[in-house]
Formats: C-alpha cells, structure tokens, sequence
C-alpha cells in the first residue's frame, strides 16, 4: 500500500502555529527548566513567540542550544544597566511621520508592521510603539506622497517586525506605490522570515518583483549556521531568479556566536546558497538585552580572528549603530 508523504501546512499556518510559553517550549525540547542557565521569565511585555518549524532545528536536550538562547525569555531581562534604552537607535526621533524613519541620506525605511515570526529577545525594537508609530494600511498615500516630495531619497527599505508577515496584497501596494515614485531607484527588504519559515517565499511573492523597474535587495538576518536547513536553498534560489541580491547581517551574541569560528562556518553557508555576508552587528543597547553584549575586547579580538579565517569577499563588516551619526560606525578593533 502507497503512502502519501502529508504536505506541509502554508506558510500563514506555519506562522500562526508558535510557541508563546516558556515552559511548554522546555518542555518540547525535553529541557527542565531548573537546568537552564538562567531561570524563565514567565510574564513579559515582549512576549515569547517561536514557531514550532524552527524549534525543529533546536537540539533536544541542550539547555545551551544557539537558537534557544536567542528566543528563550529569561530574568537576565529585569536588570537595569546603564547605558541601555528603550530607544537605543533613535528611531522615535527619526520618524517624520508615522511608520516612516528618515536616518540617513538617500534613503528612508518604513515600518510596516509589528508583526514578526519570532521574538528576538536582542531585537533593539523590542519596546517601539508599534501601535502608534508602524505604518497603517491608511497611512501608505501619505508615506509615499512624503517620499515623493523629497529627490534625495533612491531608496525605500521596507522593515518592521518582519515585511514578509504582511500578506502578498499588502505587499503589492507598497511595490506598486513605490514603483510609481520616479526618483526611488531601489528597493530593501529586512526579514528573518525565508530561514525562519522558508514556504513563506511561494512563487507568488517572487512574482511580485520579478517584474518591477526597482533594483531589489533582500537583506536576511541569521546569526547562526544551526539557524540554515535544507529547506530553504531552494526558496533562496527564487528570490535570486526573481532579481534579488540577497545579503545576510548578523548580531554578535554571547553565547550564541561568540567564536570565530562558528561566524566562519556562517559565512561560508551562506555563501552557498547564493547570500553575501553583509554587517556583523555589536549589539544594540535596548533594555533587556545586556546578558548578550561581547566585552568590546573581546568583540575586537574575535573579529580580528575571523577576519584570518575568510576572504575578504565573505568578511562582514563589523559595525555598531550610533545614535545622531548620519551612517553607521565601524567597530573600533
């Protein structure tokens, strides 16, 4: 008797189905939470949120697993340090108008939404206003009519949350809308949604582009090579057929990719499939996050040994963002 693999539910699905418990995470992974490093933060206001498709390349067991770590909501996240924000990047200071962040010369990003796939406990959004400061469906002939007025601006960066959680129709008004400004030459997208849920990247929204006047850059964001599966080389390959230059930036976490090697073996991944590594990011300082910062020595030191292991084409640039500074900063190493 034929038995019939069970097609994999869509990527909308695949989306919706997380993980919001700590807890119930352990206790997937066949973790006791009394094994952890340190102990869980049950009530949040950034709340946990993991799909059950990435845990699937968490390792059972490992109470010091790299994705873990990077989504696990603990009580390193209650300490006040000095120095982190809710705000580290100027973001609120640099929106003109609601959902739209002018930072840097030539180029605005727009903040589509706040919705995301999973919760980085790092994300240097974690406390934005997302309510009040995305971009609404209603706002969209404002946004683009404020980008209109200004000939500096040639490129649009579509960011959030995550832009691939919007659905393809949302999507094809912000393309179409943008295409029809005729001084903006290129479009960007930031997202960890094609490693995190690779079905998201259907022929259908690589058809959206395909098409467009716009040169298309897909910046994705993977900080670990456990994060990279068999399962998204082919998505990656269309958005690649669909015009894309795909880049990669990448955090420096403690614990999680702290050793130069392991930012190597990242680095030559995604050189296979068809993805430059694009900025190694310090972290940002958003409160909640210190437990990842790298002591800066230590930070110089490990990218002074990366920088032996690999070409300069798969070198990232290792950058910080500083508030008021129109780019941003290179690393002091």
């Amino acid at each position: 008797m034929m038995h019939l693999h069970t097609p994999r539910p869509g990527w909308q699905q695949q989306m919706a189905d997380t993980i919001d418990d700590a807890r119930t995470l352990c206790q997937l992974l066949d973790l006791d939470p009394a094994a952890l490093p340190v102990p869980l933060l049950q009530d949040s206001a950034f709340p946990l949120r993991v799909p059950r498709v990435w845990t699937q390349r968490m390792q059972r067991g490992n109470p010091r697993d790299p994705l873990l770590l990077q989504v696990l909501a603990s009580t390193a996240e209650t300490a006040l340090i000095p120095g982190f924000s809710s705000d580290p990047v100027g973001d609120l200071a640099a929106a003109t108008q609601p959902g739209l962040l002018h930072k840097y010369h030539g180029r605005v990003l727009i903040v589509t939404t706040g919705a995301c796939a999973l919760h980085c406990r790092y994300c240097f959004r974690r406390h934005f206003p997302y309510p009040q400061a995305a971009s609404r469906a209603q706002d969209l002939m404002a946004t683009l009519r404020q980008i209109e007025l200004d000939p500096s601006i040639n490129e649009v960066i579509l960011s959030g949350g995550d832009p691939l959680s919007l659905a393809d129709s949302r999507l094809g008004s912000l393309i179409r809308g943008v295409e029809a400004i005729p001084h903006v030459t290129t479009l960007r997208l930031h997202t960890r949604i094609p490693t995190v849920i690779p079905d998201r990247i259907t022929q259908a929204f690589c058809n959206l582009f395909k098409a467009s006047r716009l040169n298309r850059v897909m910046v994705l964001h993977v900080n670990h090579p456990q994060e990279l599966s068999e399962l998204d080389a082919a998505p990656l390959q269309r958005l690649r057929q669909a015009g894309f230059t795909l880049l990669n930036q990448s955090v420096l976490l403690r614990s999680v990719n702290d050793e130069a090697a392991t930012l190597a073996q990242l680095s030559y991944a995604l050189f296979q499939r068809g993805v430059l590594p694009y900025y190694l990011h310090a972290l940002d300082k958003v409160s909640g996050a210190a437990h990842f910062q790298v002591a800066p020595a230590r930070a110089a030191t490990l990218y002074r040994q990366l920088s032996a292991l690999l070409p300069g084409y798969l070198l990232p640039r290792f950058v910080e963002e500083i508030p008021g500074q129109p780019h941003k900063s290179p690393f002091p190493i």
